[in-house]
């Protein structure tokens, strides 16, 4: 028995809840994970894992043992790292989780510039704007917009993404351009973000100083995906509120026309986000160094207005009580 390898399956069939999950994690068969565990198990003469068809339970043995063997894991990785670090040259495997938009047009074009760095480590990126779970999908750390909901991560605050409203020269010259936000309940056709996880629509947001408006109506069309969701505003579909990074190429090229300036709404947070429990090796810890390095200046891209959208404006009554 490889006691080293059959620790380490182990040690992932508990993070990952299952066999399944822990192979395709290690690239192995299952047939060769459970091998491992059942050869560990007989090595140390206790029942490590409780397997049913419908689940695999830690035993007590196997919780005591788990602890006992990832700070084992935790100190080989350490005594190799600092080998690495001494030679001034972190290595190893990274898998990082981001979403569809920040991935096209933060993380891989600034990406360039962290392989030049560090040409020994090898990344695995994940693209999705859906949830992961970092311990069982073992994703070393995310990259995330908005608020930060799990108290068992730890995360460091990567920069603001401005949020701009927007729609094509088409659909403003058929529809006009609101000049106010409470306009968007009056005939125009909205495409929202729709949560992957909840499936509820982000209410359009707009704040003029300290006076702040949310816009909750009826979408025409729902996008759960960062990328499509652009996309859809493109062909003319509807209005969007999205980040400013993304639509930078069709803002200078007319193909979209930002709207409600005065009226953006606030500075959208992200975190590069990584478990609490889970060690930082050196690869790790550059990664996250240099994405708190470059990625604000990327996500502040579009911070200053662009130009107005009154040439495509058709004329409409503004509303009662309300200038500017």
């Amino acid at each position: 028995m490889d006691q080293l390898l059959a620790m380490r399956a182990f040690a992932r069939v508990v993070e990952a809840g299952g066999f399944t999950r822990a192979a395709d994690s290690l690239d192995m068969p299952i047939a060769t994970v459970s091998k491992l565990v059942r050869e560990l198990e007989a090595h140390l003469g206790v029942s490590l894992l409780q397997r049913t068809t419908r689940r695999v339970t830690v035993t007590p043995e196997g919780q005591d043992y788990h602890a006992k063997c990832t700070r084992i894991l935790r100190d080989l990785e350490d005594i190799d790292a600092s080998f690495n670090l001494a030679r001034g040259r972190p290595r190893g495997h990274l898998r990082i989780d981001v979403g569809g938009s920040t991935a096209r047009d933060v993380l891989i074009p600034l990406l360039p510039d962290f392989v030049a760095r560090y040409p020994d480590i090898r990344i695995d990126l994940g693209v999705s704007d859906r949830p992961v779970d970092l311990i069982g999908d073992n994703v070393d750390c995310v990259i995330r917009g908005g608020p930060l909901e799990s108290s068992s991560l730890v995360s460091r605050r990567v920069g603001e993404a401005v949020m701009i409203t927007c729609a094509t020269p088409g659909y403003l010259k058929h529809y006009g351009t609101p000049a106010y936000p409470d306009e968007l309940k009056n005939g125009h056709r909205l495409v929202s973000y729709v949560s992957s996880q909840t499936g509820r629509a982000t209410p359009f947001r707009f704040e003029r100083g300290d006076e702040k408006t949310e816009i909750k109506v009826e979408h025409r069309i729902g996008v759960n995906e960062s990328n499509a969701h652009l996309a859809a505003c493109v062909a003319g579909l509807g209005i969007v509120q999205t980040f400013a990074y993304a639509t930078a190429s069709a803002l200078r090229d007319g193909s979209l026309v930002e709207i409600l300036k005065a009226w953006r709404p606030a500075p959208y947070p992200f975190h590069v986000v990584y478990p609490q429990n889970r060690h930082v090796t050196h690869r790790l810890r550059v990664f996250i160094d240099w994405v708190v390095e470059v990625f604000p200046g990327r996500l502040n891209e579009g911070k200053f207005p662009t130009k107005t959208a009154s040439s495509y404006a058709r004329p409409r009554t503004r509303h009662a009580g309300r200038t500017g």
